[in-house]
């Protein structure tokens, strides 16, 4: 079950919506199973439905309007609103059952205590078969405001209860990090206007890629104000920047004003302190020396990606944080660079990773430097046409956020979990659309029957554990030359093959062949090695006995990074 709890000023107004059939179209019989006192008037079984609304507005408004008569000092918002919903496979629960849980809720929350005759007065309304509105007023009897302080949290624990009372679904808790979902007003209005999402996620999104593309507060600004978005900057009286807040040209409230929303509540890191962090921990990259090479941003955020398994092992929490916050950025950019084909699926991988990019633990963004760096590099790169450079930027992508979902699991961070399944799933199918194409490419050109001996068998001596399994996928070809051309620049294939497999284990992989051809394919952009180099590599290797990489067991059959690997309950609110 979930809840969800909202203030407003007018009872009459709550109520007609409660009661309303006919603008809204889902309810269906309204009617009351509970109140404070159990015999508050039900316009919804009333012949008169007028007076019973009037009379039950006046008995729930009545110490609201004596506290004002008296001039004592009440809420600016006194109406308490909290809907609770049953999961879509809980069993249908009777009106008894609901008012048990309407009571409970109320107790637990502060607006009702048990045995207390002065609680708040509240009824609870069902209008459908899964949920139920409870309404009240926050005066007390003794005409105090009631003491409902973390009332949603209150609810929320309860709720746990409720759950195991009545066996129904025990649904995700979360940590109150996840960003404010729209409100049923801000949806409709968008379905009305024709559009898909509403004002606020329209520039959460928006807000979000511009700072990944950005390298500083003023260049954040500078995107801003050139952006298709009002915006309006929030001083302190000595001049500094203390916040901001935007707003979609057309939207506007019944003034005619616009619908301005700060950045804190589009997303807790979107708030000015949180992006003057991130960007102030990320340094200016240095310009080139005019002559020398320049490296390749997309492969250099391809590497950073490929050590985020390392950091999530080998880090403390706070630098793994920083990793992942680096890595929604990078899924922010991807659908500004990309190709049309795959936008759509990197755009809602994008999405879903918002809610798994953030925690209770607080990011130490210094440890991210690389990885951000390079995304605001890969931002102003545009990217090769023939898709490899995407497809192994995207195989390594997946391969992180297998072991990010993981991380997360581990922590018991439960909706970031279900956030970066989903993420998964995307990124996977933007992968499976990019890679065919320059796989093709390189399968198509055969290679001659000695030369495909002598790759295998480097594959069975750099990868024992993965090696048949290696020679018998549908990518083995393109791995294979990948190989002759790294040999043929002049690099070590054997050397090339330890490197990649060094990199990250192969458990995760779908499919270790290609895993590998991406990896080297990075790896031999380098200049290869001189011949003194070359010399020096291969005293190494006599002095230290390096040679092979081992991998669990022969027999071991790597597992899959599909997107069922995890079992999941489901989604709630928060």
């Amino acid at each position: 079950m979930i809840a969800k709890i909202t203030r407003g000023k007018q009872m009459r107004r709550l109520l007609a919506y409660l009661y309303d059939t006919v603008r809204a179209k889902d309810h269906t019989d309204p009617h009351l199973v509970a109140s404070w006192d159990g015999f508050a008037p039900d316009p919804g079984r009333d012949p008169d439905s007028k007076t019973a609304m009037q009379q039950l507005t006046n008995a729930l408004e009545l110490r609201l309007n004596q506290a004002r008569g008296k001039d004592q000092q009440v809420p600016d918002k006194p109406v308490w609103q909290c809907s609770v919903r049953a999961a879509p496979e809980d069993p249908l629960l009777a009106d008894a059952q609901w008012a048990d849980i309407a009571r409970r809720i109320v107790a637990a929350t502060g607006i009702a205590p048990a045995s207390d005759p002065d609680g708040c007065r509240w009824v609870a309304v069902r209008h459908a078969d899964d949920h139920i509105h409870i309404a009240a007023t926050t005066i007390r009897g003794d005409l105090r405001t009631a003491r409902h302080w973390n009332d949603y949290l209150r609810a929320d624990k309860e709720l746990e209860a409720v759950e195991r009372d009545y066996n129904l679904r025990i649904v995700i808790r979360g940590d109150l990090t996840a960003a404010k979902r729209p409100t049923r007003a801000e949806t409709e209005k968008a379905h009305r206007t024709g559009h898909h999402h509403t004002p606020r996620e329209q520039l959460r999104a928006t807000i979000r890629t511009i700072v990944a593309v950005s390298t500083s507060t003023e260049e954040f600004f500078h995107h801003l104000n050139r952006s298709n978005i009002l915006v309006e900057m929030l001083r302190f009286p000595s001049g500094d920047i203390r916040g901001y807040k935007v707003a979609l040209p057309g939207d506007t409230n019944a003034a005619g004003e616009p619908v301005w929303f700060s950045g804190s509540t589009l997303a807790p890191d979107l708030s000015y302190p949180q992006i003057h962090a991130r960007l102030t921990a990320t340094p200016l990259q240095p310009t080139p020396v005019v002559g020398t090479r320049r490296p390749n941003p997309w492969h250099q955020a391809t590497a950073a990606i490929e050590r985020i398994p390392h950091h999530l092992t080998h880090s403390n929490d706070a630098t793994a944080q920083a990793h992942i916050t680096a890595f929604a950025e990078a899924l922010d950019v991807l659908p500004v660079v990309t190709p049309k084909v795959v936008r759509a699926q990197v755009r809602q991988a994008a999405l879903a990773f918002e809610r798994a990019s953030r925690s209770r633990i607080k990011a130490d963004h210094q440890h991210a430097k690389a990885l951000r760096g390079a995304i605001r590099a890969i931002a102003r790169q545009p990217i090769a046409a023939d898709g490899a450079t995407l497809a192994m930027f995207l195989d390594a992508a997946v391969l992180a956020l297998v072991a990010i979902q993981r991380w997360q699991s581990a922590r018991h961070h439960n909706q970031q979990v279900q956030a970066a399944h989903r993420t998964l799933t995307h990124l996977q199918t933007a992968y499976d659309h990019t890679a065919p194409a320059p796989l093709a490419t390189l399968t198509q050109r055969q290679l001659t029957e000695s030369v495909m001996h002598n790759q295998a068998a480097r594959i069975r001596q750099a990868v024992p554990a993965y090696a048949e399994r290696i020679l018998t996928e549908s990518a083995w070809p393109a791995l294979a030359t990948t190989l002759a051309d790294a040999e043929t620049a002049g690099h070590d294939p054997a050397r090339l093959l330890q490197q990649a497999a060094d990199q990250r284990a192969l458990t995760d992989a779908r499919s270790p062949a290609q895993v590998l051809t991406w990896r080297i394919r990075r790896l031999t952009q380098r200049p290869a090695p001189s011949p003194r180099a070359k010399a020096a590599q291969a005293r190494s290797v006599r002095l230290t006995g390096v040679g092979t990489v081992q991998g669990p067991s022969n027999t071991i059959a790597p597992t899959t990074h599909s997107a069922n690997s995890l079992s999941h309950s489901p989604r709630r609110r928060q």
